[in-house]
């Protein structure tokens, strides 16, 4: 397992780190989680990808949805929040110079991204997952003496949130 006392924790204005798993391991909980801790000292971002584009984000009808489906970029604004939707998609950068304003950027998906990684297992571990991950995140449904894990893998306990954030000030990419 993972040790956080052997290491510095530090983090540096801009920084990256992203979460990967097969469907139902459990990411979007570990990334909400791990953002409301962090928001507690940082500013946070969140980059959630949607391979299957299968978000739905406007409701038909409504004035922003018309805009939208023109094919335009649209930018909703109001006193407590500003929408922006996109009909084409963008690079990690493009994104990044939208948000702009963050600490810490946490990135749900997006495997191909050359971002540490930490990689999401429930019941069983796709190894496959081991080419683009420096870490794991696993419960007791998983014993890890099953599995050739990698040495240069990080492993760490999904129900423990302290040691992620540990990890994650240890290991997120500045960007």
């Amino acid at each position: 397992m993972y040790n956080p006392s052997k290491r510095k924790h530090t983090v540096s204005k801009r920084v990256a780190i992203a979460f990967t798993g097969p469907s139902g391991s459990g990411k979007t909980t570990l990334v909400e989680k791990v953002s409301k801790h962090l928001i507690e000292q940082y500013k946070v971002a969140i980059i959630k990808n949607d391979p299957k584009d299968k978000a739905q984000f406007d409701v038909e009808g409504k004035d922003s949805y018309k805009f939208s489906q023109t094919g335009a970029e649209v930018v909703v604004t109001s006193p407590t929040r500003t929408t922006y939707f996109s009909q084409r998609e963008k690079t990690l950068d493009e994104i990044v110079s939208m948000i702009n304003d963050f600490d810490i950027l946490l990135v749900e998906g997006l495997k191909t991204l050359p971002l540490p990684r930490i990689a999401i297992f429930r019941n069983n571990i796709d190894e496959s997952y081991f080419d683009c991950s420096e870490a794991i995140a696993i419960d007791d449904t998983i014993n890890k003496n099953d599995y050739a894990i990698p040495a240069h893998i990080d492993i760490l306990d999904l129900n423990d949130i302290t040691q992620i954030i540990a990890w994650i000030h240890n290991h997120a990419k500045q960007i």
